[in-house]
């Protein structure tokens, strides 16, 4: 679980300066939890998976999934403090009425299982699964996997499910940047993410090379689910995803985090070569 009070920053992409969420400072300021408990007004908010918290002298690392940013972005403007918690793949109705969360950011693959107590408010931002791979690759179709070496996030959507479906070889590693410097040296045939963040990657000149994609699986919206009783049900929320869309912050927010893991990638394979 982590409190946190996250800043903007301004960041440079090739020259062009733009306002956007910094995943890096982001993931900094996840691993800062605050002590004692969190006010009894915090927005808690159930993700996936919470990164674990950051360590002075570690890498700095983009996580995975964007739910955690919006999960701040949200709570600063309903004007209370954020909070999350990581719920897995539990299914929405059982977190909010076991009360470990007051609202869920979550893909909801198929939203007429949701309970009629429920709400989902669709917050613009669709991913899948994608698999990425060197361009001269032999590897055509998701089946083609099997016996194969992926490399994927730990705590991600597909963690499991490569292996489960496919028959291939997983190596989890802590993050995106982890996973696909892997891809780059040979560790790995394949390296499969959030299907929004790789497109971005794959437009790079230097991630040409590792351009080879099998189709996106599994599509879903990352969605707000909520009781359908709790006031912030009532508009706020849509609100809130209006301003989303009308200020194209997911696209965005998509940008800076391909940006950062591809110079996250660069850094640690320019000290890799340099060794």
């Amino acid at each position: 679980m982590n409190y946190f009070a996250l800043p903007h920053r301004a960041v440079m992409i090739r020259g062009v300066a733009t306002v956007a969420l910094s995943y890096a400072s982001m993931g900094i300021a996840f691993g800062q939890s605050m002590p004692g408990q969190p006010p009894e007004d915090a927005l808690l908010a159930g993700v996936q998976y919470v990164p674990p918290a950051f360590v002075a002298g570690e890498k700095v690392r983009t996580p995975e999934s964007v739910a955690a940013a919006l999960v701040q972005d949200l709570a600063k403007r309903l004007v209370l403090p954020g909070q999350t918690v990581s719920v897995g793949l539990a299914k929405p109705d059982d977190v909010l009425a076991a009360g470990k969360a007051r609202v869920l950011l979550v893909p909801v693959g198929d939203p007429e299982a949701l309970a009629p107590a429920t709400r989902m408010i669709p917050t613009g931002y669709s991913s899948g699964a994608m698999a990425i791979m060197r361009n001269d690759t032999d590897i055509k179709t998701w089946e083609q996997l099997k016996g194969r070496t992926v490399c994927l996030a730990e705590g991600g959507r597909y963690s499991g499910q490569i292996s489960a479906r496919y028959g291939a070889v997983e190596k989890s590693f802590r993050a995106p940047a982890d996973s696909l410097l892997a891809l780059r040296i040979g560790s790995c045939d394949a390296a499969v993410h959030d299907s929004a963040i790789l497109n971005e990657l794959i437009k790079l000149p230097e991630w040409k090379k590792f351009s080879a994609r099998l189709p996106v699986r599994d599509m879903a919206p990352l969605a707000i689910v909520i009781s359908s009783s709790d006031p912030l049900s009532r508009g706020a929320l849509s609100e809130v995803t209006r301003h989303w869309a009308d200020s194209a912050y997911l696209q965005k927010l998509t940008t800076s985090a391909a940006q950062d893991i591809a110079f996250e990638v660069y850094l640690d394979q320019t000290v890799t070569d340099c060794h």
